[in-house]
């Protein structure tokens, strides 16, 4: 009986595997003017994001996440924010889906798997809860409705600055990033505030303390930063 478990685990091991839906991922449309779009989308445990931008340039066009939940060949996404519907923050909305050999059906779109969530060091969602001045961190509350969040994949990250009970939307950013050697590089995909910025790659001081990511280093306007970032759990 023992060997016959262990023979079924292994032949499910990479069907699990192909069914694990977080990680980033990606497809390609075109706009009325005939111009490339990138989609990424990133799940993590229980929180999602997606960014749409020009593929050539990197121009900003749209986002939309907040949480979500999977059952029965479903996912339920509850939206915090949205640049092309505000009307959606607060809203939640059912698509089918599938998964075959890393690609992923989703409503009426394929999209191709990027990563599994490896390797990913700083893998998940997170909210920053605090800044260094004069020497001191001082903690800010992450459970009101001003948000900046932080979402990453294996190799894909986005930040969100947003606010659920205004529909605000103030900003993001996003591309790429790797953990080494305690540096962390952001190589910046695309940045709603400032398209010029693409391109670009800022690194940064690392390391996990009691859970939370201590960041630090230089901004993308050179100024010096020590920011806190907690692990999202609601």
């Amino acid at each position: 009986m023992k060997n016959v478990l262990i023979t079924l685990c292994l032949l499910l091991a990479p069907f699990l595997h192909g069914q694990n839906i977080q990680g980033a991922w990606t497809t390609m449309e075109s706009n009325e003017e005939g111009v490339q779009l990138k989609h990424t989308l990133t799940f993590t445990n229980g929180f999602f994001s997606e960014a749409i931008f020009e593929k050539d340039d990197g121009k900003f066009v749209a986002t939309h996440g907040g949480s979500y939940t999977l059952s029965d060949g479903n996912i339920e996404f509850s939206y915090e924010f949205s640049t092309q519907n505000p009307e959606m923050v607060g809203e939640a909305q059912s698509k089918s889906y599938s998964m075959k050999n890393d690609r992923l059906e989703l409503g009426k779109m394929t999209w191709n798997r990027i990563d599994d969530g490896t390797p990913g060091d700083l893998f998940g969602a997170w909210l920053i809860s605090g800044r260094k001045r004069d020497g001191e961190i001082v903690k800010r509350d992450t459970s009101g409705p001003r948000k900046t969040m932080k979402i990453l994949s294996g190799t894909r990250f986005q930040w969100i600055a947003y606010n659920t009970e205004t529909k605000e939307f103030m900003g993001t950013g996003g591309g790429t990033y790797t953990t080494i050697d305690g540096k962390y590089t952001e190589n910046i995909g695309f940045f709603s505030r400032d398209d010029s910025r693409v391109g670009a790659s800022l690194e940064f001081d690392y390391e996990l303390k009691d859970g939370d990511w201590h960041h630090s280093g230089l901004s993308s306007k050179g100024s010096p930063i020590y920011e806190v970032w907690s692990k999202r759990s609601q």
